[in-house]
C-alpha cells in the first residue's frame, strides 16, 4: 500500500499513499463521529478506532474523539473530561508503543480547514511510526534539560501544576506554545495522576486563549513530542507539547511560502515577547 521512500538531495523519508486521495473532504452528510455515525455507533465519551485512511498499514494510524458533543472545544470540556482524553493518549502510546513493528508514537491534531481538517467534530490522531522522525531525531540532537524550561518570565503564558506554557523565543508561528511539565517524564504512559490532570487543566486553558485572543475559535497544528518507543538508549528527553496556530491576526492567516521552504528559515511576524502577553490577557 504505502512506499517508503529517502529523498537523494535532503535524506528526508517520504511515504507514498495514493490510498489516501480518495478520503473525504468536509463532508456534508451526517458526520462519522458523532453517535451513531459510521465511526460510532454507540455512545462513548472518549474513543480511539483506526483510521480508515491511514498512511501505514496494520493498523498504526489512529483517530482520537475528544468528545461526543459535535460542537464542542476541548476548551469547553470539564477537568475530568479533559483528563479521561489525556489518559486515552496515554493508554494509546503504550499499547502502540509496545508492538515489535512500532518505533515512535505521535499524539496530533489539526484543528480547522486552515490546515486541512476534514471533519469538524473535535478529535486528534495517532500515527505510530516504524521510523524515529527526523524532527524527533534532531530534538535530541539538540535539546537539553534547560530547553524545557521557560527562558524567562516575559514570554510565560500560564502555569497549572507541574505544567508550564510559554512562547519559545526562537518561535516559528505567531502565537507559538511550548508546554512541558517540570519533571524528566520520558512520555505519556509515565505521567503520574496529578501530572495527567495537570497537563489535562493546561490544555483547555492555552486553547481556550487562543480561541480568545481573536474572539473565534483558532486553527492550529498540535502534536507531542515523547521519547521513541524502539528500545534504543539515548539521553532522555522530556515529554512536551507544541502548538503552532495558524492566524497572525484576526482573520489573517500565517502562510509558509517559498522562502521559508526553500531556506529552512523561519520568519515570524509576532514578537514572542509581545505574543505571551497577548494570550496572558485573553480570557
Amino acid at each position: 500500500m504505502a512506499g517508503y521512500r529517502i529523498d537523494p538531495l535532503s535524506g528526508a523519508p517520504a511515504w507514498m499513499v495514493p490510498s489516501r486521495q480518495g478520503r473525504p473532504n468536509l463532508p456534508s452528510e451526517a458526520c462519522p463521529f458523532c453517535v451513531g455515525g459510521i465511526e460510532a455507533p454507540e455512545p462513548y465519551e472518549v474513543l480511539a478506532f483506526p483510521n480508515r485512511w491511514p498512511p501505514f498499514e496494520k493498523d498504526r494510524a489512529e483517530i482520537v474523539l475528544y468528545t461526543s458533543d459535535h460542537d464542542a472545544s476541548f476548551a469547553e470540556l470539564s477537568l475530568d473530561h479533559a483528563r479521561r482524553v489525556v489518559d486515552l493518549w496515554a493508554e494509546r502510546s503504550a499499547a502502540l508503543g509496545a508492538r515489535d513493528d512500532v518505533a515512535y508514537v505521535l499524539i496530533f491534531e489539526n484543528r480547522g480547514p486552515e490546515v486541512g481538517a476534514t471533519i469538524a467534530h473535535p478529535h486528534g490522531q495517532i500515527y505510530a511510526f516504524d521510523i524515529v522522525p527526523p524532527v524527533v531525531a534532531t530534538e535530541y540532537a539538540f535539546a537539553s534539560e534547560a530547553t524545557f524550561d521557560a527562558p524567562s518570565d516575559d514570554v510565560i503564558v500560564a502555569n497549572h501544576g507541574e505544567w508550564s506554557a510559554w512562547v519559545p523565543l526562537a518561535a516559528s508561528w505567531p502565537y507559538e506554545l511550548l508546554l512541558a511539565p517540570s519533571n524528566d517524564v520520558p512520555d505519556l504512559p509515565s505521567l503520574n495522576n496529578n501530572e495527567r490532570s495537570d497537563l489535562a487543566s493546561l490544555l483547555i486553558d492555552c486553547i481556550g486563549r487562543l480561541d480568545a485572543l481573536f474572539d473565534a475559535p483558532m486553527p492550529f497544528m498540535m502534536w507531542f513530542h515523547q521519547r521513541p518507543f524502539d528500545n534504543v538508549v539515548r539521553t532522555p528527553l522530556r515529554l512536551h507539547v507544541h502548538i503552532a496556530p495558524m492566524l497572525r491576526s484576526a482573520g489573517t492567516q500565517r502562510f509558509v511560502a517559498a522562502g521559508e521552504l526553500g531556506s529552512g528559515v523561519w520568519f515570524n511576524p509576532i514578537e514572542p515577547i509581545t505574543a505571551a502577553a497577548q494570550l496572558r490577557s485573553a480570557k
